[in-house]
C-alpha cells in the first residue's frame, strides 16, 4: 500500500507541514490571519483516490471557507 503524503499549507511564500488534515483544519483561522493576502492554498491526498486534491481557504463572515477546489 503506498504511503500518503501529509497536507502542506501555503501562507505567501512560506509552506507549513502537518500530520493530518484533521490537524490542519482545527488551525486554518490562525493560519488564515497569518497568511499576508488572507488566503491559504492547501494541498493533500484523498483516501482511496490518486493524485494531489488542493484547495483555497479565506474568510467569509467570520468562519473559513473553502473558495476553490480540484484535483492538481
Amino acid at each position: 500500500m503506498a504511503r500518503m503524503s501529509r497536507p502542506y499549507a501555503k501562507l505567501g511564500e512560506r509552506w507549513r507541514q502537518f500530520p493530518t488534515y484533521t490537524r490542519l483544519k482545527s488551525e486554518i483561522k490562525k493560519l488564515i490571519d497569518e497568511s499576508p493576502n488572507g488566503e491559504v492554498f492547501v494541498t493533500r491526498s484523498r483516501r482511496g483516490e490518486w493524485g494531489e486534491w488542493f484547495e483555497y481557504w479565506s474568510m467569509s463572515n467570520g468562519q473559513p471557507v473553502i473558495t476553490k477546489q480540484g484535483w492538481i
